[in-house]
């Protein structure tokens, strides 16, 4: 890919975009709309968690590319902006290969960010609110630190990530590198891994197929759920702010709901005959989740849009079709 950001006469050409982890859930719908505002995307994914059927529709569009590339080696190309979203999201996958999971994190902010900086282009870091831990502070602002255990099980997803920002924020205050983090809250919807461990798909699919629906501890836990479609949204608006803006801002849902509340109703939607068990809390869950949002709704005029009754509709469809094609 040409780097393309001249103009000619008064028109300027479409935007050169890549994507890490564009094959992924989030990634793939991020791919999408780029293209469908007229931009060109580069969609560059190692296929660990992310597939090719997500991004399978956009093959014929001649915007759009994908490249098979691990981004813990350096990449070579010349685009306008980046979206680094390359990381096994979901603590099956993630801890599946932890010390990967950790280099991911470090290694490719450290490789997307020396791509920014040669290009002097603007790159937008995919953190997470797994940064704030099992949090002592509810909702979470910005303005928390956190309460990660650096040791635990889930610590090279959070200590990544974390590690991540700082290398972020470095880069901003040595180069004077133009970076935007966002922190995502749970996400669900559409092309989601059916076996990624994330409740809402895990929900879902035991419900689809009438198992027993597994709730962690006694499912007074809390999450808030933002669809997907309203996710990329933020993320596509934090990119377009001015050039002093950086964050972190979070996005999620500020709906709070327990996981025994989820799993009753995507019961009632699927009309499941499963029935809830309940199994041990895993090490180092976080017992509540819930996004402050105001820096959002007021730097990026953001607010999720999608009710997770609606959202679940949507998703429950998509799983129904996945299904029935295994």
């Amino acid at each position: 890919m040409a780097h393309k950001s001249t103009v000619v006469g008064q028109k300027k050409m479409a935007k050169q975009v890549i994507i890490t982890g564009g094959a992924g859930f989030i990634g793939s719908h991020l791919c999408e709309r780029l293209l469908n505002a007229g931009n060109e995307v580069l969609c560059v994914d190692n296929f660990f968690t992310g597939s090719r059927q997500n991004v399978a529709h956009l093959l014929e569009n001649k915007n759009f590319e994908i490249l098979r590339h691990d981004i813990t080696f350096p990449l070579y190309v010349e685009v306008d902006e980046i979206y680094n979203l390359a990381c096994p999201a979901s603590p099956v996958h993630y801890q599946f290969n932890p010390a990967q999971t950790t280099k991911t994190s470090v290694m490719g902010a450290i490789n997307m960010l020396g791509l920014a900086k040669r290009l002097r282009i603007p790159i937008l870091q995919a953190s997470t609110s797994e940064v704030y831990g099992d949090p002592t502070v509810h909702p979470q602002p910005e303005t928390y630190w956190g309460n990660v255990n650096p040791i635990g099980p889930r610590a090279c997803y959070d200590e990544g990530k974390r590690c991540a920002e700082t290398l972020f924020f470095d880069y901003r205050r040595q180069h004077g590198l133009d970076i935007k983090v966002v922190r995502i809250f749970n996400t669900y919807g559409p092309r989601m891994h059916p076996n990624d461990g994330r409740v809402v798909s895990n929900f879902i699919v035991q419900a689809l197929r009438n198992e027993e629906i597994t709730v962690y501890g006694d499912g007074s836990q809390t999450r808030s759920f933002c669809y997907v479609d309203d996710l990329v949204d933020g993320m596509m608006r934090m990119m377009k702010t001015e050039k002093g803006f950086i964050g972190p801002v979070n996005l999620g849902n500020p709906g709070e709901f327990t996981i025994l509340e989820l799993a009753e109703m995507v019961i009632a939607m699927t009309g499941s005959k499963s029935r809830i068990v309940f199994k041990p809390l895993p090490e180092d869950d976080p017992k509540q989740r819930k996004p402050a949002i105001d820096l959002a709704e007021e730097k990026l005029g953001w607010t999720p849009k999608v009710q997770l009754e609606d959202g679940l509709k949507r998703t429950i469809e998509y799983f129904e079709r996945v299904l029935q094609n295994e």
